[in-house]
């Protein structure tokens, strides 16, 4: 049996249902914008996204392609599939499990975006590319653990690539473009040092999570890992029913998603949360509405609720909020919600009007 198929079930993790719950609305929905996970250690947070990535169906792709191109996506094709589509040229396709890609901790700026061979270029006219860390992340999971200790010209270089699902690599005048589409999931121990505000605020959502206070939650998480330990092969065969209906759910949701809609009342919600929590700019807005609808996909629905944008707003805001007053700072988005009246937001403006 290999190494994938006795991986920890996502299924089986106790009380961390925030964090998988982040993870799996980004792989319905990349666009949400990956998610920040902060915390201390031992809370299972690698174990929670290599697992999503072994839930996660087979996906199809050029064989011989580096970026494993979808083959019936040219608006996602590097240059090369592109140029073979567009020339009718067969494209060969086999299916593939998505795979979580780790970056580095001390990783260099060429071995994040790659290097090009400029002698190559000027000697024989054509463009020789090495692949680096995004042309891997390709259509995968990039992983990057203790993503405050990074250098921030490198989180800025992942932050781009996924936020335009493109690496572009430039090199004394000569440039060359590859798809860059990944669902980014960084970690944390703020304990170790802080990512700059700017940064945070460009990953779609955050989670904070901490180890349980639950005695019996503690004792059901020793107690599987125990049974874990003693026969990997039979742990994860109690949980494959699990595994394969969360499978199932989240194909569903990805087909589900394009026709759920959010009424107009709770687009003003949204607006009406990132005034009140006086939030920079409209990135909130985005991402809560993104995860609303991603939500209601998954969780069966064509329309969002004012549950959904709520919850929505718990995960998109927590990183994004300015210095609370001191008497909220031990408060969370959905504690300092629920003490705010939101339907008297804008209510002044509109008199003025």
């Amino acid at each position: 049996m290999s190494h994938r198929n006795t991986l920890y079930p996502f299924s089986a993790l106790v009380g961390q249902e925030e964090m998988q719950l982040a993870l799996i609305l980004n792989a319905i929905n990349p666009s949400i914008g990956g998610v920040l996970i902060r915390g201390e250690k031992g809370t299972a947070k690698s174990t929670a996204v290599r697992g999503l990535a072994n839930v996660l169906p087979e996906q199809a792709g050029v064989a011989d392609c580096i970026f494993f191109c979808p083959p019936d996506r040219p608006e996602e094709m590097c240059e090369n599939c592109l140029t073979r589509h567009r020339a009718g040229q067969p494209l060969p396709v086999e299916s593939r499990k998505m795979r979580v890609v780790d970056l580095p901790i001390n990783a260099s700026e060429d071995r994040v975006v790659g290097t090009l061979d400029l002698e190559h270029a000027l000697r024989e006219g054509e463009k020789r590319f090495e692949p680096g860390v995004l042309a891997e992340a390709n259509r995968n999971i990039l992983y990057v653990d203790e993503v405050n200790l990074l250098d921030d010209h490198i989180v800025d270089v992942l932050l781009d690539a996924a936020a335009m699902g493109v690496n572009i690599v430039e090199r004394e005048g000569v440039s060359y473009t590859h798809p860059a589409r990944f669902i980014l999931v960084g970690t944390m121990n703020p304990e170790e040092g802080d990512l700059r505000p700017q940064l945070q605020d460009r990953f779609g959502l955050c989670v904070n999570i901490e180890g349980l206070k639950d005695p019996k939650a503690r004792v059901e998480i020793v107690d599987r890992r125990e049974a874990y330990e003693a026969d990997p092969a039979g742990f994860v065969a109690c949980y494959a029913g699990a595994e394969a209906k969360l499978g199932c759910r989240i194909v569903a949701a990805k087909g589900r998603l394009a026709q759920v809609t959010t009424p107009n009342g709770l687009m003003e919600l949204i607006a009406k949360i990132n005034i009140a929590l006086d939030t920079d700019g409209h990135r909130g807005d985005i991402v809560i509405r993104k995860m609303a609808r991603t939500l209601a996909a998954f969780e069966g629905r064509q329309i969002v609720s004012e549950p959904d944008v709520k919850q929505a707003a718990a995960l998109a805001l927590s990183h994004r909020l300015k210095r609370l007053p001191l008497e909220q700072m031990h408060l969370s988005v959905s504690q300092i919600l629920a003490g705010l009246d939101l339907s008297k937001i804008g209510e002044e403006d509109g008199r003025t009007a």
